[in-house]
């Protein structure tokens, strides 16, 4: 756990302790809200609510979690929260949020706090200020829910033969199709034209030096459909500079963050795919 912020009264002194949060905090809410602009919106809010009234961010706890736990509450007094089901855009987006209704707003986020941040359920239930039965009970709705999702078809970009058997493995056990393996830029190009997958798990740095985010850019030029990054060093890709990944996952992962983020992608369709 990290250290708490020292001066409570420092605005300084929480900028410091959050900023190598920063990138993590902007994964969670593109995953939270299913788009790069809208994660990213709510992230900027968030700060500048912590620089209007630093005593949102509660310097009694890891600087982690205070950030987090300042994000919640911006998230959940916005009404975007409450609201996100109700709206309805039409074609694809529609179909998303249709999904999105199944999975409530706080189980959602109980579940990626979990298995895409980490965070135990205590924390989770500090960031939610809900009780940690609660905590537990909104991820196991979550994932009661999860497993009763539409089966997809999926292609693995993965040049580590023994990590690609893993991931194919959790893709087989949640009730999803293989559609191969890809391990260099070329193959992963060839088979996304010929079998038009569901949705794409692909690593970064592939067997010929070829690179997963050029094979994304060149399968995106020809339809568009959601893609997972999995990647040891997500901070080389959560910069802060567009473009960036919707759906990201680290090494080594958990089932339950694979299981999460194909999840995430499958609810918001290819109206999530991500922006390169």
């Amino acid at each position: 756990m990290d250290e708490n912020v020292k001066s409570p009264g420092d605005t300084a002194d929480i900028h410091n302790a959050v900023a190598t949060h920063l990138p993590f905090l902007r994964r969670f809410a593109r995953a939270l809200t299913g788009s790069q602009e809208s994660g990213d919106s709510y992230t900027v809010a968030t700060l500048e609510a912590i620089i209007a009234d630093n005593t949102i961010f509660d310097t009694n706890l890891s600087a982690r979690v205070a950030l987090f736990r300042s994000f919640h509450a911006v998230w959940s007094s916005s009404g975007s929260a409450a609201d996100f089901s109700s709206k309805s855009t039409g074609g694809l987006e529609d179909i998303a949020q249709r999904r999105m209704a199944v999975l409530t707003p706080p189980s959602r986020e109980a579940l990626l706090l979990s298995s895409l941040e980490d965070f135990s359920i205590n924390e989770i239930a500090t960031i939610m200020d809900i009780s940690t039965a609660e905590a537990q009970m909104l991820q196991e709705a979550a994932l009661s829910e999860i497993e009763k999702q539409t089966s997809a078809r999926i292609l693995i970009i993965e040049d580590e033969p023994i990590i690609a058997m893993d991931i194919e493995s959790i893709v087989l056990e949640l009730g999803h199709t293989s559609l191969g393996i890809a391990d260099t830029r070329e193959i992963a190009v060839r088979l996304a034209k010929d079998e038009r997958p569901d949705l794409i798990l692909s690593d970064i740095q592939l067997a010929d030096g070829s690179s997963g985010v050029d094979a994304a850019k060149e399968i995106l030029d020809q339809y568009s459909v959601p893609i997972i990054f999995i990647t040891a060093f997500p901070e080389r890709l959560l910069t802060g500079e567009r473009p960036e990944p919707t759906f990201l996952i680290t090494k080594p992962f958990k089932r339950s963050a694979v299981q999460v983020a194909v999840s995430q992608a499958l609810f918001f369709g290819t109206a999530s795919a991500i922006q390169l």
